[in-house]
């Protein structure tokens, strides 16, 4: 069973520099209201392969996730991460829109075995969040950037 939320929204930033910006996941930390902390796993510049250790709260409960940056583009950035219950997906897209940039980002949960049961329940607060990110990180990438 999995879950997507999506949310699209404009950042006062050039896409360059919010790519740059958003392509460092430990970032995270900055933009996610549920990221705890996000760990570099390796070193040297980030590209398609680098990968972090992602450490999140949600309803209360710590998990951690294994994330890989899979696809690097200059207008496209997808993260994948897993754990044993289950995969998460970040798709972001970046578009010039006046002197800023649209950031559309698209967040798909998809849960393995019995934790897929628990998936329609989770939806309303996986939404929430979407909505936190959105208010959150175009004024965090405003100000860091």
């Amino acid at each position: 069973m999995a879950i997507s939320v999506e949310r699209s929204f404009v950042v006062p930033r050039a896409r360059s520099e919010l790519v740059a910006y958003l392509e460092d996941f430990t970032h995270t930390e900055e933009w996610d209201p549920g990221t705890v902390s996000c760990v570099r796993l390796d070193d040297g510049p980030v590209r398609t392969g680098s990968r972090w250790r992602n450490t999140s709260r949600f309803r209360g409960r710590t998990t951690e996730l294994a994330y890989e940056l899979v696809a690097r583009e200059p207008a496209r950035l997808v993260f994948v991460g897993e754990n044993k219950t289950v995969t998460a997906r970040d798709d972001l897209t970046f578009r010039a829109e006046g002197t800023g940039t649209r950031l559309t980002y698209r967040a798909t949960l998809t849960f393995k075995g019995v934790a897929g049961l628990a998936a329609p329940f989770l939806r309303t607060e996986f939404e929430r969040l979407a909505d936190e990110v959105a208010e959150r990180l175009p004024a965090v990438a405003a100000a860091r950037l």
